[in-house]
Order: C-alpha cells, then structure tokens, then sequence
C-alpha cells in the first residue's frame, strides 16, 4: 500500500513537471529536458561504471550530451545556427583523445559506450525539441506546445491501458526473454486506449491535423515507445538490474521513466516531417 501511494505521488508531481514545462514555454521546457538528458546520462554511465563494463569520464559525456540537446533545442528555434551544433564534436574528440593517456586495456569499450550514451539519450532528447516548432523550414521561433503535449499524453495513457487492460486479462506474454510481465493483452489495451484520446486530441484541435493522422501519430507513439521499453529492459538484463536508479521514489531512475521516450522521439519526429 505504502509503495503505491509513493508511486502516486511521484506518478503526479512527475506529469506536473513535465506537463508545465511544455505548456509554460519553449524555455521552461528547454531547461527540464536538459535537466533529464543530464541526469539520464549521468545514470547510464553510472550503471556502466558499477557493473565494471567501463571508465566514462562521465562529466564531459554528460556535459557533451546536454550541448548537443540545447545546441539542437536553440537551432530548431531559430535562436542559433547550426554550425554550433558541431562544437559537440570537440568534446567527443576530446574523449577519443583521453583514451591514449588512461592505459586502459580496453580503450574501444569505453569509447563506444560513450558515445552509445549520446546516441541513445540525448540525440532522441534532441530531436524531441523538434515537435515543439511545427514548421517546415527550420529557423523560426514559433513555439507550439501541441504536438510535444500530446506525445506524452499518448505515452502516458497508453501505459495505462496496457497496465490495466494487462493485469486483468493478460496471459499471452510479449517479449518473455526480457520483460516477463509485459502481455499481448496488455500491449493492444494500450494500443486501444492511445487511438481513444488520439481521437479526443483531434476534437480539442480541429484542423490541426486530421484523425486519421493523430491516429497514425498515437501509433508510432505506442509501438516504438514499447520497443524502447523492451530495449531499456534488455539493457537492464545484460547489466543485472532491476532499477536504472532511484532517484524517483517509487519508480526507479531516470531512465526507467523515460525509456518509452528514447525510441518513440525519433520515430514520432520521422513521422511528422515525412508523412505529415
């Protein structure tokens, strides 16, 4: 009883967050979602670190990932060029160099989970930022909190319904192997909960985009935001852990959080630009 309350209470102030973060402005949300890349990276290379997979210099890493999310935030708002965006490489070359002075053995390991940190984290955080500036060409500061409001609803209600709809009837497991209590049933409740408020978002904004797309958004949403569950689980697996963290009471870290996020941010940003 006692941990589903603090699941409750964190469950709240963590949609809060996140939800006036985007309806405040582009800034307020630029500063949370920088916040989040730090701390998720931070927590990856920390898991890295713990199991003796690594030695990250997780400061610059970190720091690096952060660049990369707010040179790519200011360049979607037409606040920056994209030149900018490269200095992130110099923190990278940075990393490459290190590795000659460290005399570790494994000198290719650390460099790759590095970057597989800035790939998996802050690139999709990144191009997240996207959604919040509708139009085609990029380099304007017309900010809309539409499109990114409803991805996190979408994410949020559809793991409701998989959650609900799965305790009650699920038998048939979805990816045993690496997360045993993830169901088909649960999968496709969530599936049909996500196309049910895709619809209700299309009568909030009519003309904004048709049903069927809002359809085809919470789709994409759904589907990769699974996969990306399922690979953070597996991650977890290859590392022997439960929980990314506990820096949210309740539920786990950073990560545990977000890990819908990092696959169904690119292919939701994929979706709009070439299909939309």
């Amino acid at each position: 009883m006692k941990n589903i309350v603090t699941r409750s209470i964190t469950g709240i102030i963590y949609i809060a967050l996140i939800s006036s973060s985007i309806v405040l402005g582009p800034y307020s949300y630029a500063l949370l979602f920088a916040i989040v890349t730090g701390l998720s990276l931070w927590e990856f290379y920390s898991l890295l670190e713990k199991n003796g997979k690594s030695r990250i210099d997780k400061v610059a890493a970190t720091l690096g990932g952060v660049f990369l999310f707010l040179s790519g935030f200011f360049w979607f708002a037409g606040l920056l060029p994209i030149k900018y965006i490269s200095l992130w490489f110099i923190i990278m070359i940075y990393l490459f160099i290190r590795e000659l002075y460290t005399k570790e053995e494994h000198a290719i390991r650390d460099i790759a989970y590095t970057f597989l940190g800035q790939v998996y984290i802050a690139l999709p955080f990144m191009f997240l930022s996207r959604l919040g500036f509708l139009n085609d060409e990029i380099g304007t500061s017309d900010y809309s909190p539409i499109l990114l409001m409803s991805f996190f609803a979408l994410i949020w209600v559809s793991d409701t319904g998989a959650y609900v709809v799965g305790m009650t009837f699920g038998k048939h497991r979805l990816f045993e192997r690496i997360s045993p209590k993830k169901s088909w049933e649960g999968f496709f409740g969530g599936v049909g909960f996500a196309v049910l408020a895709s619809i209700l978002i299309s009568s909030l904004f009519p003309g904004y985009l048709s049903v069927y797309q809002w359809i085809g958004f919470s789709l994409v949403t759904v589907i990769f935001g699974t996969w990306g569950d399922l690979v953070e689980s597996m991650i977890k697996r290859s590392l022997g852990i439960k929980d990314s963290g506990n820096i949210l009471p309740g539920h786990g870290g950073m990560l545990d959080r977000f890990d819908s996020t990092l696959l169904a941010a690119p292919a939701i940003v994929i979706y709009y630009l070439f299909l939309l």
